[in-house]
């Protein structure tokens, strides 16, 4: 067991190792020349408007949830994709496939309903108004 760990500890050392290495080149090989302009915080090219700390408006964070939730839901159709095939043969794969005489659309309609929820869930979303900036 601890040798399936090797070639990924290997590899997280190697990029640590990689991300230190870099720091310390940049760091000895570079002189720091601040000025009045560098020292300004740059946000996407664009000049800062107002303070960090400002308020937003509740319904900023309401459609960054929504987002977040959906978003999150979509990922679980990942793993559907890889199983469809076990999902819709009621036998055993043979060689990768299933027989013609064994298909099922149980994968199918189990990914249907999921989707049903979540088309549900959006429209309930988007009728609450929850996606309006106005």
């Amino acid at each position: 067991m601890e040798r399936s760990y090797l070639p990924l500890l290997l590899l997280v050392g190697f990029v640590a190792l990689n991300a230190a290495l870099i720091l310390l080149i940049s760091h000895l090989t570079l002189r720091p020349r601040p000025t009045a302009v560098k020292q300004t915080p740059y946000e996407s090219g664009m000049p800062v408007l107002g303070d960090a700390r400002e308020r937003f408006s509740v319904k900023f964070y309401m459609v960054a949830v929504l987002f977040i939730l959906f978003d999150i839901e979509t990922v679980f159709m990942i793993p559907w994709g890889a199983y469809f095939r076990r999902l819709s043969c009621t036998v055993d794969l043979v060689a990768g496939a299933c027989p013609s005489d064994r298909l099922s659309l149980f994968g199918f309609w189990e990914m249907l309903v999921f989707i049903v929820i979540l088309l549900v869930g959006f429209i309930y979303v988007w009728k609450k108004g929850a996606l309006q900036w106005d």
